[in-house]
């Protein structure tokens, strides 16, 4: 299931939204999207990515959008289920998304690191792990409802120092003043 780019800047344009990218995207990468502060993310962010036209990520998702009917939308378009429910190890998904980034020519994945539309300033680290550990950039994604626009911005710095390097992001979202669509869910950590 493809949405032609056209169709996609057709759609944004009509609603007040513009889409675009200040950098050149490689095919294989990590997009660390925020804030996510509704449902409207995955939307607004999936006809961003089309509308800009390099951009064809897979996102993670609940298990739970995988059951019949809503497999036969989120699998074409890219969703990849995540199963809290396993007794697995703790790193379980983070190995499993490295060895898939490796076994492909072509892998951009979007990962949401706020990990709830609720405001949580505490991101979860998977996206900085799975970037680190595959040997992939990490490209910072806006979905401004402020300025109604969504943008990959640019190429993180990464220094192999989790925290500094996560805060340096977060950072970034406020310096840039970027609202979600309820601004009071969108935190970050002191």
């Amino acid at each position: 299931m493809q949405i032609s780019r056209k169709i996609c800047q057709l759609i944004l344009k009509l609603a007040g939204w513009t889409a675009e990218s200040k950098v050149e995207i490689p095919n294989k990468c990590i997009f660390c999207v925020a804030p996510h502060t509704s449902n409207w993310d995955f939307w607004v962010g999936k006809i961003g990515y089309t509308a800009i036209g390099s951009v064809k990520p897979n996102f993670l998702i609940k298990s739970d959008w995988f059951r019949f009917p809503f497999n036969l939308f989120f699998g074409p378009i890219g969703g990849i289920p995540v199963y809290r429910d396993k007794k697995d190890s703790k790193g379980s998904l983070v190995k499993s998304v490295i060895e898939e980034a490796n076994k492909r020519d072509k892998f951009q994945l979007a990962i949401t690191p706020e990990g709830t539309r609720s405001s949580n300033g505490k991101w979860k680290r998977g996206f900085y792990h799975i970037a680190v550990g595959a040997n992939l950039p990490i490209y910072i994604v806006a979905l401004d409802f402020g300025r109604k626009k969504v943008y990959v911005s640019h190429k993180a710095e990464i220094t192999g120092d989790a925290d500094a390097d996560i805060k340096a992001i977060q950072r970034w979202y406020v310096d840039n003043d970027i609202k979600g669509r309820y601004p009071e869910k969108f935190s970050i950590e002191g």
